[in-house]
């Protein structure tokens, strides 16, 4: 386990994660909304009209996005 300060809050904590115990239920919803979100027929491209569109802020939008991409390149 790794000392890690918490991607979504700050909080420093102990864990493999880039979020904290308490963020992580937060972050699966988020991710979940996104989903289904894509999965509507009528979605923007524009990374802050999804952020309008589905409430999930800018920076956890990137953060997603970013880690998504990372996934896919393995």
């Amino acid at each position: 386990m790794e000392f890690k300060k918490c991607e979504r809050c700050g909080c420093f904590f102990l864990s493999e994660s880039v979020v904290c115990e308490n963020c992580s239920p937060k972050d699966s919803f988020e991710m979940s909304k996104l989903k289904n979100y894509f999965e509507s027929e009528n979605y923007s491209n524009s990374i802050n009209s999804i952020s309008v569109d589905t409430g999930i802020s800018v920076k956890n939008l990137n953060r997603y996005l970013e880690n998504f991409s990372e996934e896919q390149d393995r």
